[in-house]
């Protein structure tokens, strides 16, 4: 067991980051701008806060073992989290990254596709900048998570395969992940690291 801190806990990847958390027996730090609904939960600490704010940021990162973050990526700049996560001390900071960045069959990125949606260019372009801060960092264990192409509430079903740079495409044509088996596979590598320093995808 040991102390999480998740940013973004009451978003739809954080809040299943926090249930699979707590179903393995470890204790949350829950961050979020307004985290109440969690009050109470055995197991759970709330702590509410902007992300922007580093120093309060740093202070409640100095307690726990890894970080956690399901941050939205259009409104943040990278350091708002690496450079907290970094001063406080913190073992291993594994992102919930997005698909954008990861490569077709063909090599081009899937943001640059003709069909990739406009109104989620903002988030992928942000999650592009932050990965590429990432490969830069050498003083931070990190690992970046990138979903499938379709991330979407569904049934927790334990199934799931991983990859490295490009996108996983399932026989039947689709790609996609559901938020819980997302949070599966970034538990299985916080408490198994084998992507240190990497960016790999998962998907079905």
């Amino acid at each position: 067991m040991s102390k999480i801190a998740i940013i973004g806990a009451t978003g739809r990847a954080g809040s299943q980051l926090l249930e699979e958390a707590l179903r393995r027996g470890h204790e949350v730090l829950a961050i979020a701008r307004n985290p109440s609904a969690l009050q109470g939960r055995a197991g759970v600490t709330v702590k509410a806060l902007d992300v922007n704010d580093g120093a309060a940021l740093q202070a409640a990162l100095s307690s726990v073992d890894a970080v956690l973050s399901a941050a939205q990526f259009a409104t943040l700049e990278p350091e708002a989290i690496i450079a907290p996560a970094k001063h406080a001390g913190v073992g291993r900071l594994l992102v919930v990254g997005g698909a954008g960045s990861l490569l077709l069959p063909s090599g081009q990125r899937v943001i640059d596709s003709p069909d990739f949606p406009e109104e989620y260019k903002a988030e992928a372009n942000g999650g592009v900048r932050f990965l590429e801060a990432l490969r830069q960092e050498t003083g931070l264990d990190w690992s970046f998570l990138s979903p499938s192409a379709e991330f979407f509430e569904g049934e927790r079903t334990g199934q799931y395969r991983l990859g490295k740079d490009h996108l996983l495409i399932a026989e039947d044509g689709n790609s996609s992940i559901s938020f819980a088996d997302f949070a599966i596979a970034m538990l299985d590598e916080l408490e198994q690291p084998a992507h240190s320093r990497q960016r790999f995808t998962v998907g079905y």
